[in-house]
């Protein structure tokens, strides 16, 4: 019977991963049965660069923390050798990354995953990973706010460079010309009646 000290160092690895998938967005099950040392390194090195934690865990720890999480589906796929890589804020670069790796080598497998606390299927991992980076996706929304502004940004220079305004819309300133110009003034109505007078006079 395991001693009272390594029955509570377990409880706190539960806690710890309870927590770590309860507090992630986004998080990918795997089985790295295979995995030379050098792909490890690697493999760890790119999902670290990507704010992706990923650590190797033992089944029954890992069990007793999806089912304090909410997500005991997952308990069927939790055999052989496990690694769990989760996300805090990314929803596609686990997915992505060992989606990838996975297609390269042949022992790497996808097991599960979870997304918002909720388990998702393979598909759904699979069109994760097919996702753009969240810098191309940000890249992408810049460039459409950007391309109205450089259009009106050109056009403003186009003017400048003919010379401003006046040269360029001269209808519009004889438009705003015309109203200026008076009418011409209407003969008061009783100068004929003053003109016969003096006709009598003479």
């Amino acid at each position: 019977m395991p001693s009272k000290s390594v029955l509570e160092a377990k409880q706190a690895v539960v806690a710890e991963l309870a927590e770590r998938l309860q507090g992630s967005v986004m998080g990918v099950v795997v089985s790295y049965k295979g995995i030379n040392v050098e792909d490890d390194t690697k493999l760890r090195k790119e999902l670290r660069e990507n704010n992706v934690k990923y650590t190797v865990v033992k089944n029954t720890l890992l069990k007793r923390a999806t089912d304090k999480a909410g997500l005991s589906e997952m308990d069927s796929v939790l055999e052989g050798t496990t690694a769990l890589a989760t996300s805090d804020e990314d929803y596609t670069a686990a997915a992505r990354i060992l989606a990838n790796f996975a297609k390269k080598n042949d022992y790497f497998q996808i097991k599960s995953g979870y997304m918002d606390g909720a388990v998702v299927d393979l598909d759904t991992i699979d069109h994760l990973a097919k996702l753009p980076t969240r810098e191309v996706l940000l890249a992408n929304v810049l460039g459409a706010f950007q391309a109205p502004i450089a259009s009106f940004a050109r056009a403003v220079q186009a003017i400048v460079d003919k010379g401003g305004v006046e040269n360029c819309e001269p209808a519009a300133k004889e438009e705003e010309a015309a109203p200026a110009e008076e009418a011409p003034a209407e003969a008061p109505a009783e100068a004929p009646a003053e003109e016969a007078k003096a006709d009598e006079a003479e």
